[in-house]
């Protein structure tokens, strides 16, 4: 998908189809006031005081119909250039536009205004040349939002919109918001019994249901072993830690306003954790180390705590409380290239095996010129950011440099992942942290006897479970690979009397091979019951009637397959056991 706000053309397109929209809200509805219409990175919208008013669903094939007249009407948009006093006439009925005007430099402010037909508004445009260039556009949705996004003003609506040059690139968009809306991770989860939410939990406070909690504990058993082989302990630490903790870390001056409030309990002051380098760095300091203990990787799944606003958590790809596959590597400056070259191996591995392959690295640096915001060392960062760009150049491994994207303690790589539909999201991340082992004071013995400050490589491959939990389903449309479906199998006696007893007997036999499986002995019909195993999207259904109870044979039917099979019982343990071995 392109980036309308970046393209020059379709953001020129777009910002002019947010006043054709605009003029024809007006034509609706005249009491309408309008605060601001910017273009975005999937077209326009456009907040609107409407009164009493409320937009619906029925409300937006009515616009775009005004919308379509105007367009065939060719009216030229003009740009006029006035001043501030001039401004303030023209829009001295509309509070909205007083306000933005008012806030302008008299000065240093060039005001601008658009006019097309009988419709005029501020803007700083450019916009195309007349509104017969507007022939393909849509509205796409609506909402609610604050003016000036502060919720202690007026909630206005905003309609959102978008606008390409030619039919085809419109009907390309409409059927890819379609596509989102069958691969969307909360449908699929609302429909496979995954997760939930609840208000009464909180926002962004997802629930993991069984069947998600049995995902959930495959993937950390897959990364668990994983990690395993490569020499990593696992640790267990508290959700909660002092502010004095965070205070140290220098996470409470960098990263308050991700937290959630403090809380007081007798004479200590404790808030939820953000993160979990500051107890690992406990945990690392708990004993004196040697180099040749050296490097220590410390892993932890653990459950934290961030403040998203409300209106940016999304079922489980942007939460309030997550899970992450976490881990902190405590190594000696000589050793920082071997091992993030091995957390890099890992991350490429781990995407081999999910089949994840659009994806791209980007190393995020500091920007020299911000003091505040990062660690103020010359010489720590520069080695830090060079040792990175080493060992990516000598992978082999593509990048692009993002200045401004480090932690406040040192660069980190990201790896971006496009999914099947929509923008990109970051799952894994390795960052490179000189500061957190001063300020915690850790050291080790190096061979002359001498104590010396580890370097600590803070990464998490799956980023968080949760967040890689809703790209997988979004990847596979909910069609899980059978390793990781919470039911593998699925039995479906013909019929009940002659056929439940036999079942039963495939039932068991296969939870003695350790196959998640269900027996469906409702008194439904067995078309029913396949159709239904289907739309759980289980990998197998076994239909077993006479000539399988006489021959000690299954009939089994792939999810998405009509043609189905029959063999032996153990032939097909065999089969799926292999199968079971199977990532992707």
């Amino acid at each position: 998908m392109i980036n309308i706000k970046e393209n020059i053309d379709l953001n020129k397109l777009n910002h002019s189809c947010a006043h054709l929209m605009a003029q024809a809200v007006k034509h609706l509805y005249p009491e309408a006031k309008f605060w601001v219409g910017p273009v975005i990175e999937e077209g326009f919208y456009y907040d609107i005081d409407l009164g009493d008013k409320v937009i619906t669903e029925e409300d937006l094939p009515k616009i775009e119909k005004e919308m379509k007249k105007l367009s065939k009407d060719g009216k030229r948009i003009v740009r006029h250039e006035i001043s501030k006093d001039e401004a303030l006439n023209m829009f001295k009925d509309d509070p909205y536009k007083v306000d933005l005007i008012s806030r302008m430099d008299e000065e240093s402010t060039v005001i601008s205004c658009y006019t097309q037909g009988n419709f005029t508004d501020l803007c700083r445009g450019p916009h195309v040349d007349t509104v017969k260039e507007l022939k393909y556009f849509k509205l796409i949705k609506f909402s609610g939002a604050y003016w000036k996004g502060d919720s202690k003003n007026k909630m206005l609506q905003r309609i959102y919109g978008v606008c390409f040059r030619t039919e085809e690139d419109l009907n390309d968009y409409l059927n890819e918001l379609e596509e989102r809306k069958n691969r969307d991770h909360r449908k699929i989860g609302k429909e496979l019994d995954i997760f939930m939410s609840d208000d009464l939990v909180g926002k962004g406070m997802p629930l993991w249901l069984p069947n998600g909690a049995l995902i959930r504990k495959e993937l950390e058993n897959y990364i668990y072993a994983k990690e395993q082989k490569l020499g990593y302990v696992h640790v267990y630490t508290p959700c909660v830690g002092t502010v004095d903790l965070y205070k140290t870390s220098g996470h409470w001056d960098h990263y308050k306003e991700n937290m959630f409030p403090s809380m007081k309990v007798d004479e200590e002051e404790f808030v939820l954790r953000p993160m979990n380098c500051p107890h690992h760095m406990l945990v690392y300091k708990n004993k004196l180390h040697s180099y040749r203990e050296l490097p220590i990787r410390i892993g932890e799944f653990a459950t934290d705590f961030r403040y998203e606003a409300s209106g940016a958590v999304k079922g489980l790809e942007r939460v309030r409380c997550m899970c992450q596959n976490d881990a902190h590597l405590f190594v000696t400056p000589e050793q920082i290239g071997e091992e993030f070259k091995k957390v890099v191996q890992l991350i490429l591995d781990v995407y081999q095996d999910f089949g994840i392959t659009n994806y791209k690295f980007r190393l995020s640096l500091r920007d020299p010129e911000d003091k505040e915001k990062y660690f103020d060392d010359d010489e720590m960062w520069n080695n830090a950011e060079s040792k990175l760009r080493e060992v990516l150049n000598t992978l082999g491994v593509e990048y692009f440099e993002a200045v401004g994207e480090a932690a406040f303690y040192g660069p980190k790589l990201d790896v971006e992942v496009k999914p099947a539909v929509g923008p990109e999201i970051t799952l894994s991340t390795c960052q490179l942290d000189f500061l957190l082992p001063r300020r915690f004071e850790l050291s080790y013995i190096d061979s002359e006897g001498n104590k010396q400050v580890p370097v600590v490589l803070h990464r998490a491959i799956f980023g968080t479970f949760d967040r890689f939990t809703a790209f997988v389903l979004e990847e596979t449309k909910g069609a899980l690979p059978l390793w990781l479906s919470p039911v593998q199998i699925e039995i479906v006696p013909v019929n009940n009397e002659y056929h439940l007893e036999y079942s039963d007997k495939v039932f068991n036999l296969l939870k003695e091979n350790n196959f998640r499986v269900e027996l469906d002995s409702r008194d439904e019909k067995m078309g029913y019951k396949i159709r239904e195993a289907q739309t759980r999207k289980i990998p197998y259904t076994l239909v077993l009637g006479n000539n399988e109870r006489d021959n000690n044979t299954v009939t089994y039917r792939k999810y998405g397959e009509e043609k189905t099979t029959t063999v032996s019982t153990e032939e097909f343990i065999e089969m799926i056991n292999s199968q079971r071995k199977e990532y992707k």
